[in-house]
């Protein structure tokens, strides 16, 4: 077998294995009933649930709290999905930027007791068209280390 053979047959083997491991991190779009249903079956893996900020006739966001001069890392807000249930979500790092104007909010996470824990946001912010696009943003809480 030539050298480039050998070559050739560790890169596809390379690629396989990155696609077979980025394959086992995708996460699936529920609601938040869908959400607790697996989590109370023990279901761990992470999930997507989009909805929308929960807002009074003025336009203002019900159910917020965050207050950094307390702790900078720990965000609530009340999301309401696409099946229209409401939900508290706990977020554990700061509030993203431009929270207030988004359209739309996807969380990723997990369903714990009594919250939706979120590892990620995702906005969508409708004040953000450029060229006739919607600009998303992501954000993502930082991992958590181990103390000793």
């Amino acid at each position: 077998m030539k050298k480039t053979h050998i070559v050739g047959i560790l890169i596809i083997a390379i690629a396989i294995a990155v696609i077979v491991s980025t394959a086992g991190d995708a996460s699936s779009y529920v609601n938040f009933s869908q959400a607790a249903e697996l989590a109370q079956s023990g279901e761990q893996d992470a999930v997507h649930v989009v909805g929308k900020l929960k807002k009074d006739p003025s336009g203002q966001i019900i159910g917020m709290a965050y207050q950094p001069e307390l702790d900078p890392n720990h965000f609530e807000f009340t999301l309401v999905d696409n099946a229209n249930r409401t939900e508290k979500v706990v977020y554990s790092a700061p509030k993203p930027q431009d929270f207030d104007r988004s359209e739309q909010v996807v969380v990723i996470g997990t369903m714990q007791q009594g919250h939706f824990q979120a590892d990620k946001i995702l906005l969508k912010c409708p004040s953000k068209y450029q060229d006739g696009k919607l600009e998303e943003k992501t954000y993502e809480a930082a991992p958590k280390t181990a103390q000793l």
